[in-house]
């Protein structure tokens, strides 16, 4: 199988990634975060909330994790979710993770 996909890319190695292990934040972190509360809407999109909030689209998927909600598919119109602020202190927790 990754003959037939290297081949006609003209590729010499196929690059695998490693998922990172990420924990929510505990308690005492989230005290530290302000999270902005936002009710999901008809057209609503997490790239289109991380370029609101964050000014970056590719931050998308911080605001998917934060409301344990991989794709917008798992969200209902109406449904209040939350955006992680400082993104800083979002960010950091997720550094810290084991």
């Amino acid at each position: 199988m990754y003959r037939e996909q290297i081949k006609p890319r003209s590729a010499n190695v196929i690059e695998h990634y490693d998922t990172p292990n990420m924990t929510y934040p505990d308690s005492s972190q989230m005290k530290r975060i302000t999270a902005i509360k936002h009710v999901w809407g008809l057209g609503d999109r997490y790239y289109k909330l991380a370029h609101k909030h964050y000014g970056q689209t590719k931050l998308w998927w911080l605001i998917a994790w934060f409301n344990k909600a991989p794709t917008e598919s798992h969200l209902s119109t109406g449904q209040v979710i939350m955006i992680p602020t400082p993104l800083e202190a979002a960010l950091s927790y997720m550094r810290n993770a084991k």
